[in-house]
C-alpha cells in the first residue's frame, strides 16, 4: 500500500499552496515545479516554462483536426502551465488536482488570463480521472507522478485517457542505480518531506509504459541543468542540520526537509530529473 494515500497529498497542498505561490521562486507565474536553466535560457520565467516550451514543440507534431487539440494536465497545480500552453496554441485545456485550494487558485488564473471556456482546472485523482474528461491528445505530468500511489496504474489510467496516436509526457524525479543506506535514506527523507509515494527508476517507467500500451520516444536528463547551489539551499540546509532531528515531517517545514534532501540526492546522482515522452500505441488491424 502507498505510504501516503490521496487525502493525505490534498492536505500537503490544501496546507501549503499558498505558500508555494506567496514565496516559492516560481510563484510569480504560478510554477509550483523547478526552472530549467538549458544552453540559451536566460531569465527567469524562460527557466520556469522550459519543461512547458517542451511540450508545446510535441503539440507542434500533432495533426490538427476540425476541433482544437485536448491536453490534459495530470496534477495541474494553480493552472498557470496550462493557461502558457493555451495562450500559445489554439488548444482546449482540462486540469486534475486533489486539492480544492488548488482549484480556487487555478479558476482565478484562468479567468484573468481570459480563458475561461477553454481551460478548466477540477477536482480529481489522475489514477482515477473523472469519466466526463474528454480523450486527451497530449496529457503530461510535471512533478506529480511520484505522488501517485502505484506507476502502473497510473499508466492504466493514460491508457484510458490518451487517444491512440496521442503523447503522454512525464518530467519528473527518477532513481538512479545506486543502492548505498545513505542513498536509501536520503530518498526516504525526501519522499516523507513531500508526500511521495512513487521514486522509480527511468528503465521502470518505460517499462510499465510499455506494458500499458505506449512506446518510448524519447527520454533527456535534465539533472546538470537545476540550480543547486542557490544561497537559498545553503540556508535551508543549515536550518536542517540544526532542526533535522525533530519530528518535522508532517508539520508545514516538511517540505523543506524534503526539498534538502532532494537536492542531496540530484547533487550525488542518487535522483536525476528526467523528461520522458511516449507515443500511446494504436490498435494492430486485424490481417
Amino acid at each position: 500500500m502507498p505510504e501516503f494515500d490521496a487525502a493525505d497529498v490534498r492536505r500537503y497542498y490544501d496546507r501549503n499552496t499558498d505558500g508555494f505561490v506567496a514565496h516559492g521562486q516560481g510563484g510569480v507565474v504560478g510554477a509550483l515545479h523547478r526552472p530549467v536553466w538549458s544552453p540559451g535560457i536566460e531569465s527567469p520565467a524562460a527557466a520556469f516554462r522550459y519543461v512547458e516550451d517542451r511540450i508545446l514543440d510535441h503539440l507542434r507534431t500533432l495533426p490538427s483536426g476540425p476541433t482544437p487539440l485536448h491536453v490534459v494536465d495530470l496534477g495541474c497545480g494553480v493552472g498557470a502551465s496550462l493557461c502558457y500552453l493555451a495562450g500559445r496554441l489554439p488548444i482546449r485545456g482540462t486540469g486534475l488536482t486533489l486539492s480544492q485550494v488548488q482549484v480556487r487558485h487555478a479558476d482565478q488564473r484562468i479567468h484573468q488570463a481570459g480563458l475561461d471556456g477553454r481551460v478548466v482546472c477540477r477536482e480529481g485523482d489522475f489514477c482515477a480521472p473523472p469519466d466526463d474528461v474528454a480523450p486527451a491528445d497530449l496529457a503530461y505530468a510535471i512533478e506529480s507522478f511520484v505522488h501517485g500511489p502505484d506507476p502502473a496504474r497510473f499508466f492504466e489510467s493514460c491508457a484510458g485517457l490518451v487517444r491512440p496516436g496521442g503523447l503522454l509526457v512525464v518530467c519528473d524525479d527518477f532513481r538512479r542505480r545506486v543502492d548505498t543506506p545513505a542513498a536509501t535514506r536520503a530518498i526516504a527523507r525526501f519522499q516523507r518531506g513531500w508526500h511521495l509515494n512513487t521514486v522509480i527508476r527511468e528503465d521502470e517507467l518505460r517499462r510499465l509504459a510499455a506494458d500499458a500500451g505506449f512506446d518510448h520516444l524519447s527520454s533527456d536528463d535534465l539533472t546538470a541543468h537545476l540550480q543547486l547551489d542557490r544561497p537559498r539551499d545553503h540556508l535551508i540546509a543549515c536550518f536542517v542540520a540544526l532542526f533535522g532531528w525533530l519530528p518535522l515531517d508532517g508539520t508545514r517545514l516538511g517540505h523543506l526537509v524534503g526539498g534538502n534532501a532532494l537536492r542531496t540526492c540530484l547533487a550525488r546522482g542518487w535522483i536525476g530529473y528526467d523528461l520522458a515522452v511516449f507515443r500511446r500505441r494504436r490498435p494492430v488491424a486485424p490481417a
